[in-house]
């Protein structure tokens, strides 16, 4: 007879990141959840490189191994390899909060005995403690499915609050760059989202936006993103460059997320650094389009969503194949009124 999950006794546990930094944010209460119930336990992150600033200061998490699938891990060879190595850590129990077929296959061919995770991507049979997800779970917002899983392995659920905890150097590092920046109100903007066009309000709107409150209250202004959003921050920067600072291939993700912490409001798409601003609790309005604000909206009572109500919303494609209007309709004076809300409540 199997043991009920929640009565194993695991010395190490292998949790399997997500791999995508809002995913991984809103994780943060399953991983609590895992230390909770399993406080001896040595827990390790198995998580792509870029993702371990999101775990590196976390207390329920004691080491972080680095899935390099771009790397010495691409491929199934590269797969097979990063088998061999896990199967060297003698884990005794695999948690798999990330849904792909991959992540079950990895830990089974690693030979950990006991491998939980949702019954979906045909790998069934590869979970020794599988978990159905139920209907009104997929209702819910992405939190509550990372929890129920762990609940439905029989586990106390803890806290849903997020979590994150942010390292002493990048602290220093974001107090150091925000007293440079100067000014009273200093309010971040993300204009981007690496899943696709769909999920981003103009660029020139953002900019239009930063020169409004910068002439209404003075605030100086962050913009977030990599190399990639150069373009798009530099034009948010034509509309100020004295008071706008574009932070493009500047800041690593830990100086970043730190950075968002200390700002006095945060303006943003669905995104990941959206979520990391929730967990930060910082005031924030999130710009919504083509996603669902109710699975994977800012999951924090300082957030307010932004978002019109069309009958095509949310289609959940990266890419708009008709007129854009879910952000098109979505003005500058509607996010500047949502704005002012957060800077005039601090």
């Amino acid at each position: 007879m199997q043991i009920p999950f929640k009565d194993l006794r695991p010395e190490k546990i292998l949790v399997r990141s997500t791999n995508w930094i809002g995913d991984a944010v809103m994780t943060t209460p399953a991983v609590r959840t895992i230390r909770e119930n399993f406080p001896r336990a040595e827990i390790t992150m198995l998580a792509q490189p870029w993702m371990a600033d999101v775990f590196s200061a976390s207390p329920h998490v004691d080491h972080i191994f680095f899935y390099e699938k771009k790397g010495r891990h691409k491929g199934l060879g590269g797969m097979l390899r990063l088998s061999r190595e896990l199967r060297e850590k003698h884990f005794d129990m695999a948690i798999l909060l990330q849904n792909a077929f991959e992540a079950a296959f990895i830990t089974a061919m690693a030979g950990i005995p006991v491998r939980a995770g949702y019954r979906r991507d045909a790998r069934s049979l590869l979970l020794t403690h599988g978990v159905a997800i139920r209907a009104e779970v997929r209702k819910k917002h992405q939190v509550h499915y990372y929890q129920a899983l762990l609940e439905d392995l029989g586990l106390v659920r803890g806290s849903d609050e997020l979590f994150l905890r942010l390292a002493d150097k990048d602290m220093d590092f974001a107090a150091k760059m925000k007293k440079e920046l100067g000014g009273e109100l200093v309010i971040g903007i993300n204009p981007g989202a690496a899943y696709g066009p769909a999920k981003c309000w103009p660029a020139e709107r953002y900019g239009r936006l930063a020169e409004l409150l910068h002439r209404e209250y003075g605030a100086k202004f962050f913009v977030f993103g990599t190399q990639a959003d150069r373009a798009t921050i530099d034009t948010i920067r034509g509309f100020g460059p004295e008071f706008i600072t574009g932070l493009a291939g500047r800041t690593t993700l830990g100086q970043a997320m730190a950075l968002i912490s200390l700002c006095d409001a945060f303006v943003t798409n669905d995104s990941g650094l959206m979520h990391v601003g929730a967990a930060t609790r910082t005031p924030l309005a999130a710009i919504f389009g083509s996603t669902d604000a109710v699975a994977t909206g800012p999951f924090s009572d300082r957030a307010i969503v932004v978002q019109k109500a069309l009958a095509c919303s949310p289609c959940l494609k990266k890419n708009c194949n008709s007129d854009f209007r879910c952000m098109l309709d979505i003005s500058v004076d509607d996010v500047a009124t949502t704005m002012r809300k957060l800077v005039e409540k601090k």
